[in-house]
Formats: structure tokens, C-alpha cells, sequence
């Protein structure tokens, strides 16, 4: 029980501060499991200096993150970039009133288009514009280089050992649950 209460990091490594966080709660929570806490309180500080990032790129690029959301889904449905609403109101998880009330906004704004099918004119596509696709670019590249940096102390070997080891995290967690990242179609 010790060793699964010692502090996760070796005599040999650098104590970052969720060591110390960890070395002050294995002494106010009995049964805290230090490498469990350790890891766990990383990979979630982790994620909020990301999203910190991801809310200082959408602050230059003057989107919002719920728009910056519908920008990413319609990119991520491929070319030509577009999906009835009823599709991307699943995708997003919200209510189709909700979503009308965001696309009027987001097309008032050019970056994205409402028309009807051309299958099916009872039904709309709403479609990524290029000046839409152009402002989701602006955040995506700088989170894309927000997670580089991230990870750049890391060799290419180390890497993949770390996304095997989230990788199994992951597929255990949906095992028993839905995906963790929602499918595009």
C-alpha cells in the first residue's frame, strides 16, 4: 500500500505541481492511490491548458465556440461540407429550435448557407461557405500547433507509447459506454 501511496514522481525526475498536489492529498484522503490521482489530475490540466488555447483562438478569431462547433461539424462531414440540420443538431446534441436560432446567426455572418435539397425540396443542407471554412481554419491550425508544443518534449517513440496506453484507457471506458468521440455521419 505504500508504494501506492508514495509520490508518483522518481528521486531522478523534476516534481511538477501535480506531484505536489498529490504528495498534499495522499496525507487527506486515505486510500488515494498517488499514480492514480497523478495520472488523472495531468491528463485533466492537460486538457484545460488546451482549452484555454482553443478559447484564446477563438477570442482573436472572433467566433464563438458554439459556432466555431457547427463549423467543425459540417467541415468534418467532408466535401462538400454540408448535412441537413436534423443531422448536425444530433451531432452537436442539441435541440433543432436551438440550432435554427445559431444557423440564422451563422448565416447572417457569410459563413454558412441554407438550401434546399436538391433530392428532396421539403429538405434543407446547410453548407460550410469558404469564408466559413477559412474561420474554422484559423482556430483549427492554432490548436493544431498548441497541441504540438503540448507534446514536443516528447520522442516519436514516446508518443506512441502514450497514445497506445490512452488508447486502451479508451477502449475500456467504451466497452461498458458510447464512443468517446461521436461519429461524423
Amino acid at each position: 500500500m505504500a508504494s501506492q501511496r508514495a509520490a508518483s514522481a522518481s528521486p531522478a525526475q523534476p516534481q511538477d505541481s501535480v506531484d505536489r498536489h498529490v504528495a498534499r492529498w495522499v496525507r487527506e484522503v486515505p486510500g488515494l492511490v498517488a499514480n492514480v490521482e497523478g495520472a488523472i489530475t495531468r491528463m485533466q490540466m492537460l486538457a484545460r491548458h488546451l482549452q484555454w488555447r482553443k478559447e484564446a483562438a477563438l477570442a482573436r478569431s472572433g467566433l464563438k465556440l458554439w459556432e466555431y462547433e457547427i463549423l467543425w461539424r459540417l467541415r468534418s462531414a467532408g466535401t462538400p461540407h454540408r448535412m441537413t440540420p436534423t443531422r448536425l443538431a444530433e451531432g452537436l446534441g442539441i435541440h433543432p429550435a436551438t440550432l435554427t436560432n445559431r444557423l440564422d446567426r451563422l448565416q447572417a455572418a457569410g459563413l454558412i448557407t441554407r438550401e434546399h435539397a436538391p433530392a428532396d425540396r421539403r429538405s434543407l443542407l446547410v453548407q460550410l461557405t469558404e469564408e466559413g471554412a477559412q474561420a474554422w481554419s484559423a482556430v483549427i491550425d492554432a490548436q493544431r500547433e498548441a497541441e504540438a508544443a503540448l507534446l514536443a518534449p516528447l520522442t516519436g517513440q514516446e508518443l506512441e507509447y502514450l497514445t497506445a496506453l490512452l488508447r486502451t484507457v479508451t477502449l475500456a471506458v467504451e466497452e461498458t459506454g458510447p464512443p468517446l468521440m461521436p461519429d461524423v455521419d
